[in-house]
């Protein structure tokens, strides 16, 4: 296949890129800042402009869009939101145009999403047939999603990629939470409570090359079929490290210091990926235990 990949400098997007390269696929990646990898065979876009990046478009076999800046890189100010929203939209926006000018457009559009789209669900499963949620994730998810979902105008399969936390080292959650806890200084979050759906990297990957080919679309939780709690994580990833886990940020301090941020530590959602599975996916990293020793062995 033919596939062009937005976003694909990302965390996410280069393991994909290497895997669909090692797989025999012909990928070009659009990238806002494509010098900084080399190593990836990237075009310079910009969604607000037309250009070459558009022409690619046309005859490729799927689109794969993961373009967005990173959610819980610094706290939300109104400006900060304001510029979260945009890059995923408005990106979202220029791809589908393009693709609707395109003489043959790509049959598949892979759209990344999130499980915070449901937003804060403190007890049941929660799978792809439940209403959007409440929060500022929740809209930012739901806008995403709409603009994607104009791509079914030109034909296109569209398949909402709603991901939980993933996890590998060379970026995401485990990135940011594997010094602290290397110190001994990790703990739950909060009261421990909240849920937290999470899928390994390689799963991931695997996830998002099978649903190029499965047929399914609409919304596919992208998370391992065990959500696991707060507290429940904490305690896996230092017994990983072979470290203490008796530290405790207490949830007044994390809306102090990170104001509407916060959420996105203290909200979750039981999220299951029936879809998926129904679909024929296998996970190879179904048990937290069992992802974290092979990601930090």
């Amino acid at each position: 296949m033919r596939i062009v990949i937005a976003g694909g400098s990302g965390f996410i997007g280069r393991a994909l890129i290497a895997r669909l390269e090692r797989e025999g696929h012909k990928v070009l990646a659009l990238s806002r800042h494509p010098a900084v990898h080399p190593e990836l065979n990237a075009l310079e876009w910009d969604p607000a402009r037309p250009g070459l990046w558009a022409a690619t478009l046309d005859g490729a076999d799927a689109l794969v869009n993961l373009a967005g800046e990173p959610i819980a890189e610094r706290r939300w100010s109104e400006v900060r939101k304001l510029s979260l929203l945009k890059s995923r939209v408005d990106a979202t926006r220029a791809l589908v145009d393009a693709c609707a000018r395109c003489a043959k457009p790509p049959r598949i559009l892979l759209n990344a999403s999130a499980v915070g789209v449901y937003g804060d669900v403190p007890e049941g499963e929660v799978d792809e047939e439940r209403p959007r949620g409440k929060g500022f994730l929740a809209e930012v998810c739901a806008c995403w999603e709409e603009a994607a979902l104009r791509g079914k105008s030109c034909g296109m399969r569209v398949v909402l990629l709603r991901t939980g936390a993933v996890l590998g080292l060379g970026g995401g959650m485990l990135k940011r939470m594997l010094l602290p806890f290397r110190l001994g200084l990790g703990g739950r979050l909060g009261g421990g409570r909240q849920w937290l759906p999470w899928i390994h990297l390689d799963d991931e990957v695997s996830a998002v090359v099978h649903l190029l080919f499965a047929g399914a679309s609409g919304p596919c939780n992208l998370c391992a079929p065990e959500p696991v709690r707060n507290e429940e994580f904490a305690r896996a990833l230092a017994r990983a490290l072979r470290r203490p886990c008796i530290a405790r940020a207490p949830a007044s301090l994390l809306r102090l210091g990170l104001g509407e941020l916060s959420s996105v530590l203290l909200e979750g959602q039981r999220a299951v990926p029936r879809r998926l599975l129904a679909s024929g996916f296998r996970f190879r990293h179904p048990r937290l235990d069992q992802a974290l020793e092979e990601l930090l062995a």
